[in-house]
């Protein structure tokens, strides 16, 4: 069977086959890769626990980018995450996932949160309960920056995170899929999953419209037990969220909780 593995972030790009290969490619399985002031207020509460809560993990990332369940986890389940946020979209995505009960990651990107305004989105998206990843803080190609600039594009973002929200990110994810040694080891020095993804379609322009981008995510050959499911900050992709969350529930896969995702310490 083949995984797509395809462009992140960038409707002209296509990932690499692998961190030692900037082709563009569909491979094959194998080789893939969130306060109110005032008395008396309530809290939402996260979406079924705390982020910092210490949970047993159930599910370990694999080589090929998708999710393996430990001891007797449902394998039937899948991850969703949410990359470029918080541009335009992120906040309104986000309260559609609290809704839906749903949970998923929210990658970042340093320019979407270098105003108050913008970090007070990231703020109420944590505090909804979804933990924040790093995507970089200009969404560059790793591999065409230097080191010193490889440090500042990834530790920025987790500076600022963490300022915001007290936690620094425990998930990456890489412009365009793209690592080079020296940003996969500054990541685990971090403490930070590495992670890309199985799937995803907002991108491209065919898929650039709700109904047809909802029957994509959740009706390709591609979807399969522990995929990691790429969207994006994108209008289209905040209109069709409902109808992917609960049309991948009617398939019966359940939503894998980041907070049991085994990480780098675990």
């Amino acid at each position: 069977m083949l995984v797509l593995f395809v462009v992140a972030c960038s409707k002209e790009q296509v990932a690499p086959a692998s961190d030692d290969d900037d082709s563009d490619a569909k491979l094959p399985e194998s080789e893939v890769v969130s306060e109110p002031d005032g008395e008396e207020v309530i809290q939402d509460q996260p979406i079924e626990q705390s982020v910092d809560e210490v949970t047993e993990p159930l599910y370990a990332l694999n080589a090929v980018w998708a999710f393996e369940p430990i001891g007797d986890a449902n394998p039937k389940a899948v991850l969703l995450t949410i990359d470029d946020a918080p541009d335009k979209y992120a906040l309104e995505m986000a309260k559609t996932l609290k809704e839906l009960d749903a949970p998923a990651i929210f990658f970042v990107n340093g320019h979407f949160i270098d105003t108050e305004e913008e970090q007070a989105i990231l703020k109420e998206i944590y505090e909804m309960g979804f933990p924040i990843g790093n995507h970089t803080k200009t969404h560059a190609n790793l591999k065409q920056i230097s080191e010193e600039e490889q440090r500042e594009e990834i530790q920025m973002v987790s500076d600022i995170v963490e300022q915001v929200t007290g936690e620094r990110p425990k998930f990456f994810r890489a412009p365009f899929g793209v690592n080079s040694d020296f940003s996969k080891a500054l990541v685990k020095e971090d403490s930070m999953l590495l992670m890309n993804w199985t799937y995803g379609y907002d991108w491209e322009k065919q898929y650039m419209d709700a109904n047809a981008l909802a029957d994509i995510m959740v009706n390709t050959e591609l979807l399969h037990d522990g995929g990691n499911l790429l969207m994006h900050d994108r209008e289209w992709t905040a209109a069709a969220l409902k109808d992917i969350v609960q049309g991948l529930r009617a398939k019966g896969y359940d939503l894998i909780d980041p907070a049991t995702i085994q990480g780098v310490e675990d």
